[in-house]
């Protein structure tokens, strides 16, 4: 599958703002008054955010090595 470099630009783009997106649910559930209530939201959004940033990493990777290219 051939990716243009802004393809991937934009999809990063797009990551990091569900990123911080994620990180605000993760800190507005642990700071609800019964935090263990929302155990299952923090631990899924976690896991959400770890994929993301494991995408974002091999994006800047792949961004990386398409310069190298030029």
């Amino acid at each position: 599958m051939e990716v243009s470099r802004s393809d991937l630009a934009e999809a990063k783009r797009q990551i990091d703002s569900t990123l911080n997106k994620l990180r605000e649910t993760v800190k507005t559930f642990e700071s609800k008054e019964n935090p263990d209530k929302y155990k299952s939201q923090v631990t899924l959004a976690k896991r959400r955010i770890q994929a993301f940033e494991i995408s974002v990493f091999l994006i800047e990777r792949e961004m990386n090595g398409l310069s190298d290219k030029s």
